[in-house]
């Protein structure tokens, strides 16, 4: 005979499993830090390229005034320039994705949290079922 209650909560597993799941149990594999730290590590590449792109972008479009000026340009202000808008961006993109992959991180785990106590509900459940099913002997001893 079925128990209704152990084919509701399955049904409510395969659905978590479907959807929310798929975003939210990879991320609880992690620690935390390393799953901030790994975040981190991402935007700074990203951030790294993103600037890198943008720069030889504003380059290419004022190529012939730059050639023009160059002789004239203070190069190691513009330099510094340059290296401490990057910092900037880097320090702040840092923040936000730190903020927000924490918080990601938190509903991830709250989310599986519930999920593994329903997976316990069950658990429970099938070793209640196998008690039952279990035929009673009685121990016999030898003289």
């Amino acid at each position: 005979m079925l128990n209704e209650e152990k084919v509701r909560i399955m049904t409510k597993l395969a659905s978590y499993e479907e959807h929310e799941g798929k975003k939210y149990l990879p991320v609880s594999k992690y620690y935390r830090s390393d799953y901030i730290g790994l975040a981190l590590i991402k935007n700074f590449f990203l951030i790294t390229i993103a600037y890198v792109l943008i720069l030889a972008i504003v380059a290419g479009y004022f190529a012939e005034e730059l050639m023009d000026n160059i002789h004239k340009m203070n190069l190691i202000g513009l330099g510094i320039g340059l290296i401490i808008i990057y910092l900037i961006l880097l320090v702040l993109y840092s923040l936000l994705i730190y903020v927000l992959y924490s918080v990601k991180y938190s509903r991830a785990k709250k989310s599986v949290k519930k999920y593994y106590v329903q997976l316990g509900k069950i658990a429970q459940m099938y070793v209640g079922d196998e008690a039952e099913n279990i035929p009673q002997t009685k121990s016999r001893r030898r003289k």
